[in-house]
This record gives C-alpha cells, sequence and structure tokens, in this order.
C-alpha cells in the first residue's frame, strides 16, 4: 500500500522534464562546438607541418655530398 502513494512523487510534469532535456541538449551542444573547433586547429596545425615537412624534404633533397667522392688520406 505504501508503494502507490509513492509513485506520485516520481512523477514529473512536461514543464520539468522540457528543461531538464533543454539543459542536457545544451551541454551537449557545447561539446561538441568546443571539438570542432579543436578539430580544425588541429587540421590547420597538421596541414603546416606537413607542408613544412615537404619543404624540408626539397631541400634535403637538392643538397648532395659531394665528398664521397674524394679520397681523403
Amino acid at each position: 500500500m505504501n508503494a502507490l502513494y509513492s509513485i506520485p512523487k516520481l512523477l514529473v510534469s512536461t514543464t520539468q522534464l522540457t528543461v531538464v532535456l533543454i539543459i542536457t541538449a545544451a551541454v551537449f551542444m557545447f561539446f561538441i562546438v568546443v571539438a570542432v573547433i579543436k578539430m580544425r586547429k588541429l587540421k590547420a596545425e597538421n596541414k603546416k607541418l606537413i607542408e613544412m615537412e615537404s619543404l624540408k624534404n626539397d631541400v634535403e633533397e637538392s643538397y648532395k655530398d659531394f665528398t664521397n667522392g674524394h679520397l681523403y688520406e
């Protein structure tokens, strides 16, 4: 009989449920926006690093060590 009296205490109104869902959605949207911003920053940094690496490879390929053909005693 006590279980029947505690059921109304567990019920929530649609307004309360809506507020909780809106707050939850706002928190998740915040996390998604932060993740997208970080992803874009990481992509930009990765692109810079790849360009630097390709420039470094070009410089290394343009320089050739000519001392290998000489015999030093």
